[in-house]
């Protein structure tokens, strides 16, 4: 899918896009943080009816709920094209020495050559997760790598 991307001066950005049914739709990012999703009229290509306009909070919200499950769908689809690369969840118990502490406190990556990929924390999924993010027990994180490899992401979570 194209995506154009506009930038109007002094508000922000204008991304555009046409769905599969041929609508023509808009979505204003203002520098003020809150968006407008518009559609444009099929015979004035200028004109653009707003359709609802969301909050900065209000936006990550959807997009989260959009995201969340393409993400598992494109790790799983990912999995499937690499012989041998497999996505798994590694659950933070309570007790894990690494409650309240920074991902790269773990060193996953670096000690087991697999990668935490997201961080599903209630219903918010945090995509590509820095090693500054804090991890809460009950977190449960999304990594790639060999089948051995997030087994040691496991051990390590829960051991130290």
């Amino acid at each position: 899918m194209d995506v154009k991307e506009v930038l109007l001066p002094g508000i922000g950005l204008r991304y555009e896009f046409t769905n599969r049914d041929g609508d023509r739709i808009g979505i204003v990012a203002r520098r003020s943080g809150d968006f407008e999703i518009v559609l444009y009229a099929r015979d004035d290509p200028d004109q653009a009816q707003p359709v609802f306009s969301l909050t900065d909070e209000e936006a990550d919200a959807v997009a989260q709920i959009l995201g969340a499950p393409r993400i598992a769908e494109r790790f799983t689809e990912l999995t499937r094209e690499v012989p041998g690369l497999e996505a798994g969840q590694v659950h933070i118990a309570p007790g894990s020495p690494f409650v309240d502490r920074p991902l790269g406190d773990t060193q996953a990556r670096t000690r087991t050559g697999a990668s935490i990929v997201a961080i599903v924390r209630n219903e918010e999924v945090l995509a590509s997760p820095g090693p500054a993010e804090i991890l809460r027990a009950r977190d449960v994180l999304v990594v790639i790598g060999t089948e051995d490899g997030i087994g040691a992401v496991e051990q390590i979570v829960d051991k130290g």
